[in-house]
């Protein structure tokens, strides 16, 4: 279930026009529009931090990464969402009659967070799963050092790895993110 009670329902070419016009983000699933909460200064700090570490371990390569405002389409037009940071590698390509919804991430970052990680582990991991480009998905957490990474093998199917303080994690495409880089100073910011 999404992190609240949904602030309105309405078709997804409705919410597209609607979102474009809002202030805050809000994600959408089978006709409900959920508003997503402003992360800590702590969940902000984690999402700077994993973005700076992918894209030195992603230089050269052609991948590029994308924010948390990008616009993420889950299936056929039933569940729009936000990742908390998103890779695309190779050509980028958006939902078709749009020019801001992404259909091609490889990898997808969440920063758990108490409101939404019930959410981040269920109904939007289903979501990310349908996304045949998705290659990597990670969780990261607030509390400790400590990398949840589900990784899709050449057969499609997920294997699932913890990454913890002096440790790493290599994405499918072997780029490789130092956990204790993504963590240095995090927790000298206010969080949960």
């Amino acid at each position: 279930m999404p992190p609240a009670a949904p602030e309105a329902t309405m078709t997804a070419e409705q919410y597209l026009a609607w979102e474009r016009e809002q202030p805050a983000r809000h994600e959408y699933f089978r006709g409900d529009v959920f508003a997503m909460a402003g992360g800590t200064p702590r969940h902000n700090a984690l999402g700077a931090a994993v973005t700076i570490e992918l894209g030195g371990a992603l230089r050269g390569m052609p991948c590029r990464i994308l924010s948390a405002d990008q616009r993420i389409i889950a299936g056929e037009q039933d569940h729009y969402v936000y990742a908390d940071v998103s890779v695309v590698c190779g050509e980028l390509e958006l939902h078709p009659g749009t020019a801001d919804v992404l259909r091609n991430p490889s990898v997808v970052v969440e920063v758990l967070s108490k409101s939404t990680e019930a959410y981040d582990r269920g109904l939007k991991w289903e979501a990310y799963r349908r996304i045949p480009s998705v290659q990597d998905y990670l969780l990261l957490s607030q509390g400790a050092p400590h990398v949840e990474h589900y990784r899709r093998d050449p057969a499609g199917e997920w294997r699932y790895r913890v990454a913890e303080a002096g440790g790493s994690v290599t994405l499918s495409n072997s780029a490789t993110l130092d956990v204790d880089a993504i963590y240095a100073g995090v927790f000298d910011v206010a969080g949960e």
